[in-house]
């Protein structure tokens, strides 16, 4: 009977050591939204700011404004979700398709690979909003490099475009993404493939498999489980991404560009009704849960059936 007691607390120490970052993460996340979805359900304007709690409760009607298409802000916030599918399936699918190429071409042993590694990691070294000011600048119409390189110098285009403004915005928002996200995937692929055992390659040669039957039959199928995670991540990312479009448009992004992030700042700071942001913020939420619990569970049965 008196071991019990040790046992206990021999049992309950790791959980002891964990409870300042369980504690944290509930006022850094937990409270935080606990308060967003109550605010959701408030009529809440600048006029409540000073005492919240006081305004009117509105039960589902920020809800359905929100998701009422037929209606200017539900038209608007729609517009916003199907640009931020595109862009996220756009810069995800390319962050993957960069990173797992330039991973692949460096596990060759060649001079200067330790340098090229170096450069292809610096984008995503850099602060986010220094490296996006950059861009912005280099985006410019009459100053900026882009414009320069191509019109100028390559005569790839007929004048000097706005690349900040209309349909042009959602190229120039997608490149400045991808460039600075990419050198992640390639950082964990990288590291994915240096646990594919060098016999598995060694033996494809010697049985007549060239570089690309080797890429679909050994590399690709090695990596699934680590490209499983690494696409989730990639899309939760770039879906909720606020830093890029803000820093490179400021507070009112153009239409083509205008991610479901910087739409519900704006429609919670520009016109003060924090109740129907907290709605989008909530509804934002919901569709990140569906998507990510569809995601694991066909992945999963993927991974049934592949090992079945």
């Amino acid at each position: 009977m008196r071991r019990l007691p040790v046992r206990l607390r021999r049992a309950g120490l790791p959980y002891l050591f964990l409870l300042p970052a369980l504690l944290l993460e509930l006022l850094v996340h937990l409270v935080p939204m606990v308060i967003g979805v109550t605010m959701s359900f408030k009529e809440l304007t600048h006029l409540f700011l000073g005492n919240w709690g006081a305004a009117p409760w509105k039960a589902l009607g920020n809800y359905r404004i929100s998701v009422d298409v037929n209606a200017p802000v539900g038209a608007a916030l729609l517009h916003s979700f199907w640009v931020t599918c595109v862009f996220s399936v756009l810069a995800v699918g390319l962050c993957w398709l960069l990173g797992t190429a330039a991973a692949v071409f460096l596990q060759e042993d060649f001079r200067g690979r330790g340098l090229l590694r170096a450069v292809f990691l610096t984008p995503y070294a850099l602060p986010v909003y220094a490296a996006v000011i950059t861009w912005a600048f280099m985006f410019q119409r009459d100053n900026g490099l882009v414009n320069h390189v191509l019109h100028d110098q390559l005569r790839l285009t007929d004048g000097r475009p706005f690349w900040l403004l209309g349909d042009n915005s959602f190229y120039a928002l997608l490149v400045v993404a991808v460039w600075k996200t990419w050198p992640f995937a390639f950082l964990v692929v990288m590291a994915a493939l240096q646990n594919i055992p060098r016999d598995l390659y060694e033996a494809a040669a010697l049985d007549g498999a060239g570089r690309l039957r080797q890429l679909r039959r050994i590399t690709l199928p090695s990596l699934r489980p680590v490209n499983q995670v690494l696409v989730l991540v990639l899309f939760l990312w770039t879906f909720n991404d606020f830093n890029t479009p803000y820093v490179l448009f400021g507070k009112a992004a153009p239409e083509a560009a205008d991610l479901l992030s910087v739409h519900i700042y704006q429609a919670s700071f520009a016109t003060w009704n924090f109740g129907t942001g907290s709605a989008m913020s909530v509804l934002l939420l919901l569709f990140l849960l569906v998507v990510t619990a569809g995601y694991l569970l066909a992945t999963s049965r993927g991974r049934k059936h592949a090992d079945g």
